[in-house]
């Protein structure tokens, strides 16, 4: 990383003093930093909307003139044809390529667009990415050159992500005998007021250089500086291309000497360096021998672009794209995992909801992970009963191999290192998986436990709006089901009923009712105890002791502590969804913020009572905010030692107010789930014995994947499980003690039946859950 007020000529001092050799290798490092293992490219076709442009670059074999082509445009059905091919072949993104502003250097385009409806090529663009939107379903890309505010503004609704090509910096590219003469739009002032504009109207975008067409190394530096400025002062520019100059016969540059590889190397490590670790930096493959990719990425690239299985490079039609399957094995040969994205760039997907228009929002977030990337085929979700994917195969990478050592010798892991585990792929997640079930064998051994419980949910109706929550009523109207509010005898009688049927734990939790305050928790609780007087209770969320101790006027030491002399035994672990103020202020904005949570167990820790600890994940957070909520709950439980369990919750989608509105992912992806309870086990080793699979979110397969990927328990039976459902989970209320004997036999473990602190629960009836 450059400092912000180097001088250009003292950087091209500084960089051509170091050796190609180091200079790469201090690029690379800083591409590890931002990117990890993953080097990303886009399954795209390739729409040449037009070919006709105002703009005569030299070495330009795409634009031409009116006599060269059949018609101006291509038509609605000649698009969609090509669009929907793509769709066939597994294409995410429609890039549609055209010349700039055709229409104010021939009549020809002019006349076009009247017959087409239309005064301008913008406008008729505008017409055909929404087509392509709403009729496949592929996310438009859009390069169509020069454009200020109002263009953007027209565009956004009907587009991911667009782009223009910088290219360069140097002004006199474009006077005479340069290849930029008589070209306009070639201008780089004008060029950067675009992109300014870009920015100002939050587009995500693309832009690059095109090296070895008569500029100079600290040209190039500066173009490169020119970039970096605008995106500090908007954010916006999600990829930079350092494209190597192709002569090509028949252009006015067809002699002149393309740059060598030595060349290209040294640009993408200088705007590594410039634009700093995040910055996404693209080499398009086709232009280089496949040979020579790895040395590519060694560089600092850490994207291939759009790669198509359908359309030709119409750029550089002499450029033919390498198969997937040899720009996978290249890739892993430098040390890297390929992962396909989207036209838009996987931070800026994440943020979505900031930077596309709402019609392009829902498109994309259902469509990603937790890195902002396509699920890859992975259709699977949390709770809805799908079939269990297969995992993609990867080769293992150094940087995953290093972080497991680490955490075998017992280090403590930074937030980057726990994000990279949870972007372990291919061997890289068999590995993570394995230690995790090393640890988990060496902490708890080998027996795979459950407890016999109910649920009692005794309200549905919320004065809390959490937009993950498809159980909670606003009121006692019917929304999504019916209201309800359980009185303290039929509590009681479902206490007692269910340790009629072996239950040694009651779990009582629900919606913080308008009528509700601190003395209806003890009646709760006065209710259990009068009805079970042995049983365990385990209930009340940090929410719900908050609200309690607020409406009596206690401290929250106070008011734990008259639960606890109540009959509380324990409490739920829940509400945490993710311990992070910027993803609560999003999904739960009014409810307890990450520190009271944690203030909240703190207190129960101090005075006594022990509790779970849960995640809620796979909505709008990305791999760092799992990071620092496992570094919070560890850090709580190394000064409380209070935690009995951590438990990851899948975030169950189909039916939450916060999906159907569009604002949030589709829960995580299979790979995902499995990993946040490996990754966790390893974080939290040795502190935190118990990690819990919820069989209700994964199901019985899934739950037994997991079992032998760290976790060793399942939880409880349940009995009336309704939270889950609500949102559109499939699986039964209730998994009783049978089935779970029978999941530990699919997976050669034994099953044992615990109590909620785990001590072994002997002489247990076997009870076959029967739904209540």
């Amino acid at each position: 990383m450059v400092p912000d007020t180097a001088e250009p000529s003292d950087l091209l001092a500084r960089f051509e003093g170091i050796d190609l050799t180091d200079l790469m290798a201090e690029a690379e490092a800083l591409t590890l930093a931002g990117h990890g293992a993953r080097v990303t490219y886009s399954r795209k076709v390739f729409i040449p909307l037009t070919q006709l442009c105002r703009d005569v670059c030299h070495y330009c074999t795409f634009a031409t003139t009116p006599a060269n082509v059949a018609t101006a445009y291509l038509s609605r059905d000649e698009v969609l044809a090509i669009a929907r091919a793509g769709a066939a072949a597994g294409c995410r993104e429609a890039l549609f390529t055209l010349g700039d502003q055709p229409e104010r250097r021939y009549a020809a385009a002019r006349d076009a667009l009247t017959a087409l409806g239309h005064d301008t090529t913008l406008s008729y663009l505008a017409e055909m990415a929404q087509a392509v939107l709403s009729e496949t379903g592929l996310l438009p890309h859009l390069n169509p050159g020069l454009m200020d505010d109002t263009d953007y503004a027209m565009l956004r609704p009907h587009a991911a992500s667009m782009g223009i090509m910088l290219e360069s910096g140097s002004e006199r590219l474009c006077a005479k005998g340069g290849p930029h003469h008589g070209s306009p739009d070639k201008s780089p002032a004008a060029r950067l007021a675009s992109i300014e504009a870009a920015g100002r109207t939050r587009v995500p975008f693309t832009t690059g250089l095109l090296i070895g067409i008569g500029e100079t190394r600290l040209e190039r530096i500066e173009a490169l500086l020119a970039i970096r400025d605008l995106h500090a002062r908007h954010g916006h520019i999600q990829e930079v291309i350092v494209q190597n100059f192709r002569a090509k016969p028949g252009t006015r540059m067809a002699d002149r000497a393309e740059p060598s590889l030595d060349e290209h190397l040294w640009t993408i490590a200088v705007a590594r360096l410039i634009l700093g670790a995040e910055m996404t930096i693209q080499a398009p493959p086709n232009l280089h021998a496949p040979e020579e990719l790895e040395v590519l990425i060694r560089a600092g690239v850490n994207d291939w672009g759009g790669v198509s299985p359908v359309t030709p490079d119409h750029v550089n039609p002499e450029a033919p794209w390498p198969h997937l399957d040899m720009l996978e094995r290249q890739t892993a040969t430098g040390g890297r995992l390929l992962r396909q994205r989207l036209a838009i760039g996987p931070r800026y997907a994440l943020s979505a909801v900031e930077w596309t228009d709402t019609a392009i929002t829902p498109l994309v977030l259902r469509e990603i992970d937790g890195a902002g990337l396509p699920k890859d085929g992975d259709g699977w979700s949390a709770g809805r009963g799908d079939d269990l994917p297969v995992l993609r195969a990867a080769a293992p990478t150094a940087t995953i191999g290093a972080i497991l050592a680490r955490a075998g010798e017992g280090d403590r892991l930074s937030e980057a290192d726990i994000v990279r585990l949870f972007e372990a792929e291919g061997d890289d997640f068999n590995a993570v998986t394995a230690i995790a079930d090393r640890l988990r064998q060496a902490a708890v051994g080998d027996t795979v436990t459950y407890a016999v419980n109910r649920n009692i949910n005794y309200t549905n109706i919320c004065l809390y709006k959490c937009g993950f929550c498809a159980f909670s009523k606003g009121s006692t109207r019917a929304m999504r089901g019916p209201a309800y509010r359980i009185d303290f005898d039929e509590i009681g009688r479902r206490a007692a009923e269910a340790v009629g049927r072996g239950a040694t734990e009651v779990c009582l939790q629900g919606g913080i009712h308008p009528d509700y305050d601190g003395n209806t928790y003890l009646g709760v609780l006065a209710a259990v105890k009068a009805a079970a007087p042995g049983i365990h209770i385990h209930a009340f969320s940090p929410l719900e002791v908050t609200h309690g101790a607020r409406t009596l006027g206690v401290s929250l030491e106070d008011f734990l502590g008259r639960l606890k002399a109540a009959g509380l035994s324990t409490l739920p672990g829940t509400a945490a969804e993710i311990l992070d103020p910027e993803i609560r202020a999003i999904i739960c904005p009014d409810k307890v913020s990450a520190d009271e949570w944690l203030e909240v167990m703190r207190t129960a820790h101090g005075i006594g009572l022990r509790s779970t600890a849960t995640i809620m994940f796979g909505h709008v957070e990305s791999y760092r905010h799992w990071a620092r909520h496992l570094e919070r709950v560890r850090a709580l439980q190394e000064e409380t030692g209070g935690f009995t369990e951590f438990v990851p919750l899948p975030f169950v989608h189909m039916e939450a107010p916060i999906w159907r509105k569009g604002l949030a992912r589709s829960g995580p992806s299979y790979r995902e789930a499995v990993l946040m309870h490996a990754v966790a086990r390893i974080v939290l080793h040795p502190v935190v014995r118990n990690i819990q699979v919820s069989w209700v979110k994964m199901g019985a397969e899934g739950a037994g994947v997991i079992l032998r990927a760290g976790a060793n328990d399942l939880g409880g039976t349940l009995m009336d499980e309704s939270i889950t459902r609500a949102a559109g989970g499939v699986n039964g209320q209730e998994f009783g003690p049978a089935e779970m004997r029978a999941l530990g036999a699919s997976i050669g473990r034994l099953v044992r039946q615990r109590t909620t602190l785990y001590d072994w629960v002997s002489d247990s009836p076997a009870v076959d859950g029967v739904r209540v």
